[in-house]
């Protein structure tokens, strides 16, 4: 096993066969991150290799995961190698002219929890566990549910009742047992965490399982890499290692997504792949801005907020990953700007009128943050700017309709058109 575990408070290092989930020193508190022999990884694997592959999925990064053996272990369904789109269009309204947008809702459960599922049901397989379970707001709920269907494990999903209904009936449609918890995710994060420890099963939970930010890394190797393709970097890869960005924007709920970009980003700087460390640009909703506040304040305490807002997949009272989140943009040299639910809803169709790129809330709230920054002055004409997009608009219609208009209903006559159309 060429890795180990390290806890993000006291530094205390664990064997993984000892330690599951967190610093027994802290409980839940104590996430562990998750600390690599980068010797050996680049004796096995390097840049050209992993570009070579035709592995068009997270597994082509598997020497890079703390996996046995990814071949055997990853369930059948091909996650990540989701496309970044140079959107030009969209880039010249805002005054951006290498602007590029990361569209993870093109994942199986159109989510970019699709990679944290299924590198934990990966490792759950290698675990010989039975069931796997979590608690959601929806995305991360649904991504476990597919993953386990592919994988033909039972998964026992928490969710708030007050869960979008698309997201809802995928939980169901994957066959996972679902429990409708009547009150928020906070709450649902608790009961799960407790019926883990009941029943023995083996817990996914976000912030507390270390093997969800491995696969959320792999969103970072793969804009590095893509960055480096020529048909994006306009010829100027080349050099054996991968481009980084200047900035990537991402919104932020429980803080494991920001986590997990930075951790791959970390693993490139230390293997010496890419050369520079992009700038994250944390974006919460105004309604539930625990990381913002902690980092306006200096502070890697997190103080738990009333969360509320049109994004669920990023409402959370208190951030389970929020103290790495914090440091994720601190030690980047990032920032943190939180957007209202009427700059949330208005990016979705700015979005998809401009690159096509249909985002639900808590995606759109990334490109919402990026126009804030903009014309705050924080961001240069000429940098290199990924956005990223988290999950795809038809996991909440509901919040769609409201923004999208509504269509012209007409007699079927070509009169009618023609009255319409002026």
């Amino acid at each position: 096993m060429d890795y180990h575990f390290k806890c993000i408070l006291c530094g205390t290092e664990y064997d993984p066969n000892d330690v599951r989930y967190v610093c027994p020193k802290h409980g839940d508190e104590g996430i562990l991150d998750t600390i690599y022999d980068y010797k050996k990884i680049a004796a096995k694997t390097s840049p050209g290799k992993i570009s070579a592959s035709r592995d068009f999925s997270i597994w082509r990064y598997a020497d890079l995961l703390p996996l046995d053996d990814a071949e055997k272990s990853a369930p059948p369904l091909q996650v990540g190698w989701t496309p970044l789109y140079h959107a030009k269009r969209l880039g010249e309204k805002i005054g951006l002219s290498n602007l590029y947008l990361k569209d993870d809702g093109r994942n199986p459960t159109a989510s970019f929890k699709d990679r944290a599922s299924a590198v934990v049901v990966a490792k759950a397989r290698e675990l010989g566990v039975e069931i796997i379970t979590t608690a959601s707001t929806g995305n991360a709920g649904a991504a476990l549910a597919g993953l386990c269907a592919a994988a033909q494990m039972p998964a026992v999903i928490f969710v708030p009742e007050t869960a979008p209904q698309a997201k809802i009936a995928q939980l169901l449609i994957f066959g996972s047992r679902v429990m409708l918890v009547k009150g928020n995710y906070d709450q649902a994060f608790d009961l799960c965490l407790a019926a883990s420890k009941e029943f023995g099963w083996y817990c996914r939970n976000t912030g507390y399982n270390p093997y969800t930010v491995e696969g959320k890394k792999t969103a970072s190797f793969e804009i590095c890499e893509q960055l480096s393709l020529p048909l994006l970097s306009g010829g100027r890869a080349g050099d054996g290692g991968w481009r980084a960005p200047d900035r990537i924007f991402i919104s932020v709920g429980d803080g494991n997504i920001i986590s997990g970009l930075w951790k791959g980003l970390r693993d490139l700087a230390a293997l010496g792949w890419i050369d520079q460390m992009p700038k994250l640009m944390g974006i919460q909703a105004e309604g539930s801005a625990a990381c913002h506040n902690a980092w306006r304040a200096g502070t890697e305490m997190i103080e738990a907020v009333n969360a509320v807002t049109v994004a669920d997949s990023i409402s959370a009272d208190i951030p389970r990953d929020g103290v790495r989140a914090v440091r994720a943009v601190r030690e980047t040299g990032g920032a943190y700007l939180t957007v209202s639910d009427d700059e949330i809803l208005a990016a979705i169709p700015e979005l998809a009128r401009s690159a096509a790129v249909f985002s639900e809330p808590a995606g759109a709230t990334a490109y919402a943050g990026l126009k804030k920054a903009v014309a705050a002055g924080m961001v240069k004409s000429n940098e290199t700017i990924v956005c990223l997009i988290t999950g795809n608009g038809l996991k909440d219609v509901a919040s769609a309709m409201k923004v999208a208009g509504e269509g012209t209903r007409i007699e079927p006559t070509l009169e009618a058109v023609r009255r319409v159309m002026g």
